[in-house]
């Protein structure tokens, strides 16, 4: 309330073509924009062998797609703003959420939703290890969550899921929703990540959820193999596809495009993101940090 949230803080300096956006548009799923970009495939394979042979580092496509997306947020923080209430916002955290498999080998057993916070100086070891402890905490017979507790019982007497959903939207519009909720529901964050790949499918273009503030969402999809030509010969080579989903009205376009350069660049070239970055830039005062995860020694 009052411009400020658990989650971020207003913006009013703003360029008035971008102010008026969420009055013209005022749900996420009138402003959403669709795109693709294929990744070279040989390239970030070719990374993650060498990482193994080299240095033991285990690392997959995964985390080097979420690694590429948070070091391209450093550089360009107004791609990690939200419209609440037509109201333009500055997250106060980098994060992503993401679905698993509580047992990979069975599927009955559920899934869970995992959200990882980021500090603007991750290395890719260090989101690889904040990614893998989300997962081990959520992997197996572990007890569910606040989230997935509350829907346990909201059932239980009819219509209570209509009336609590209703007043968490009323409070969440005036920034008065509970900061624990947010904590624990996949919705407000920075990127929706979606791995549609370890499902042996192609990638999608998901919709934007119209529930909370996630501005962004990134789909994985199953290898694809195109023909290229290279050296004025033509050869198969594999790409890992990426279907974008974003909130066009949170920035301007040349604000995208720069994140979607820096984006492919991190992408092109990996090893980039094994050392922190010479410099973070935060939006609008919006300073955050996140400790590292701790290694056991061996």
């Amino acid at each position: 309330m009052f411009g400020r949230r658990p989650d971020g803080i207003r913006i009013n300096n703003i360029d008035p073509v971008i102010r008026i956006t969420p009055y013209i548009m005022p749900m996420r799923c009138d402003a959403e924009v669709l795109m693709k970009h294929s990744a070279d495939m040989e390239i970030i394979s070719r990374y993650i062998r060498k990482q193994k042979l080299e240095k033991n580092e285990s690392i997959s496509h995964m985390q080097i797609v979420a690694a590429a997306y948070v070091r391209s947020i450093c550089n360009t923080p107004e791609v990690n703003r939200f419209i609440m209430n037509k109201e333009l916002y500055a997250r106060n955290n980098c994060s992503i959420a993401f679905t698993i498999l509580k047992d990979p080998q069975d599927i009955e057993k559920g899934e869970a939703v995992v959200k990882v916070k980021f500090d603007p100086t991750d290395t890719i070891y260090d989101i690889r290890d904040r990614m893998n402890a989300a997962v081990e905490a959520n992997r197996g017979d572990k007890p569910d969550g606040l989230a997935n507790r509350m829907l346990g019982w909201i059932f239980i007497v009819p219509g209570l899921a209509t009336v609590l959903t209703g007043l968490v939207r009323l409070l969440d519009r005036y920034g008065l929703a509970p900061g624990i909720l947010m904590e624990e529901l996949p919705f407000y964050v920075s990127m929706y990540l979606t791995n549609t790949a370890s499902l042996g499918l192609h990638y999608v273009n998901h919709h934007i959820y119209n529930w909370g503030n996630v501005g962004q969402f990134i789909s994985i999809g199953h290898t694809e193999k195109t023909a290229v030509s290279e050296d004025g010969k033509m050869r198969i080579k594999p790409f890992l596809p990426l279907g974008f989903t974003i909130d066009e009205r949170v920035c301007s376009g040349a604000h995208y495009g720069k994140f979607f350069n820096d984006f492919k660049r991190y992408l092109s070239h990996p090893e980039l993101l094994e050392t922190p970055p010479e410099t973070v830039r935060f939006d609008n005062g919006c300073e955050y940090h996140e400790p590292k995860i701790k290694k056991e020694q061996p």
